[in-house]
């Protein structure tokens, strides 16, 4: 991510080599699969309106229902899930953060040595 700097942005020192450490570290840690999702997978609960179904009882939550919330083409996009996918999108959706957490990692620490690197030159 840094390879078009990486020849005149070359920081010195022990910060300059955890930071590089911590890069490298999120750099082999993914190898991206192709089914990762972004969003929230959320649960909430709906009445029926049956009014003889176990969801008309005032104590009843009502029956779970869970949703994947995605922001696509700038919109907020919100797609039911069945009940049995719900565990593969846990994970899919799991993974898009993970990915998400480590680009934004790599990317801090390559503008703080970028900073670093700075003030070693004195600029």
């Amino acid at each position: 991510m840094f390879s078009c700097l990486q020849m005149r942005v070359d920081p010195k020192g022990p910060e300059a080599s955890l930071l590089g450490q911590r890069r490298h570290r999120v750099a082999r840690q993914f190898q991206l699969p192709d089914d990762l999702l972004p969003g929230c997978l959320t649960q909430t609960h709906r009445r029926c309106g049956r009014p003889n179904c176990h969801c008309a009882s005032a104590e009843d939550p009502g029956h779970p229902i869970w949703f994947l919330t995605v922001m696509s083409g700038g919109k907020r996009c919100v797609e039911r899930i069945p009940p049995e996918w719900v565990e593969e999108v846990r994970s899919q959706v799991d993974a898009g953060r993970a990915l998400q957490d480590a680009t934004k990692d790599m990317l801090t620490a390559n503008a703080e040595l970028l900073v670093l690197w700075r003030e070693q030159q004195g600029l």
